[in-house]
């Protein structure tokens, strides 16, 4: 809480970069079409910002907020590509990077880290280090290598997580077909299909099942996976066979997880209030490419009370994140 008491406004998805992690991984990345072509110039200019904090919290005092979760664009310089010891270079200059934002922006940067989960003895070691560094949400991908994070190759990550208290914000590194690349729409569609393979993943293969204290975000308000859960419950009956490794109805799951709330359609967000509850929202800018407005566009959404308002900009993500003071 603030000195006044008042909850501060936490935004739970603002992106940072580091210049040499970004050099040897933007090639690699859906937003560069796989090196195929440069970012344009406005974009270029948001890319510069994103590398120092005080340009950052020159923003977030325009946007009237008092915190962000910052994580590692992983849509412009992921590091899933590389070999695992290269990756392990990579994700440490990341989290030592942030965490030293965090060190010294104590009351405005919390610190998010990013993993080398191809390795798991290395993600482990990594997510211990992390932690000890003072960071408290692991930025994770949908999947690694097209293996989704449900799997059980994954479980020492979630057991580790679950043990450390650790947030997972998952935000997808973009659609990685090449038919995405058409009319941007490893953006535009494809992370919301990344979002639903997520959860379906983790839910199916029994993460939230085994897992019940974890705590995580799921970018884009879950993308497209909330608004159609009728088809995944009839199969309840229709295919009892995709219930093996759960004991509750799909839809059920959905309050396991936590939602932000980059949607820039407010029918969309009231429609997942009515699915999620307003309780399972954080607020969510995309900084600096997302919401040009984050904090107005929960304010005037008409289906939700003062309070919950205050809960969804930063209460829950006070709660969840935790010793915010």
């Amino acid at each position: 809480m603030e000195p006044n008491g008042k909850t501060p406004v936490i935004d739970f998805h603002s992106h940072f970069l580091v210049q040499e992690v970004f050099d040897q991984c933007h090639c690699h990345s859906p937003a560069s079409g796989f090196g195929h072509h440069q970012a344009p110039a406005h974009l270029v200019a948001l890319f510069d910002k994103m590398k120092n904090p005080r340009l950052v919290i020159e923003d977030m005092d325009r946007l009237k907020i008092d915190m962000s979760v910052s994580s590692s664009a992983t849509v412009i310089e992921p590091t899933s590509w590389a070999e695992p010891s290269v990756e392990l270079e990579l994700v440490r200059r990341l989290n030592d990077t942030v965490a030293e934002w965090a060190a010294q922006f104590p009351r405005r940067i919390i610190g998010s880290f990013v993993l080398p989960l191809q390795d798991m003895d290395s993600a482990l070691q990594e997510i211990r280090r992390a932690v000890g560094l003072g960071l408290k949400v692991a930025n994770i991908p949908s999947e690694v290598r097209g293996t989704y994070l449900g799997d059980r190759k994954f479980w020492p990550f979630w057991e580790a997580a679950q043990d450390l208290g650790v947030v997972s914000f998952m935000h997808p590194e973009g659609g990685k077909c090449a038919w995405f690349q058409q009319f941007g729409m490893w953006n535009s569609i494809a992370q919301s299909l990344e979002e639903a393979k997520f959860m379906v993943s983790i839910i199916y293969e029994g993460v939230l099942e085994s897992f019940p204290k974890l705590k995580i975000v799921v970018s884009h308000g879950g993308g497209y996976f909330p608004h159609n859960m009728g088809r995944l419950d009839r199969n309840v009956k229709n295919a009892p066979q995709s219930m093996k490794n759960i004991t509750r109805k799909p839809s059920e799951y959905l309050r396991n997880v936590h939602y932000d709330t980059c949607l820039f359609d407010p029918s969309v967000l009231s429609a997942l209030i009515k699915i999620v509850g307003s309780d399972r929202l954080v607020l969510g800018s995309d900084y600096p490419v997302g919401e040009p407005d984050p904090v107005g566009f929960v304010s005037r959404c008409p289906d939700i009370g003062d309070a919950e308002k205050r809960m969804i900009l930063g209460g829950k993500a006070a709660e969840l994140v935790g010793g915010i003071n």
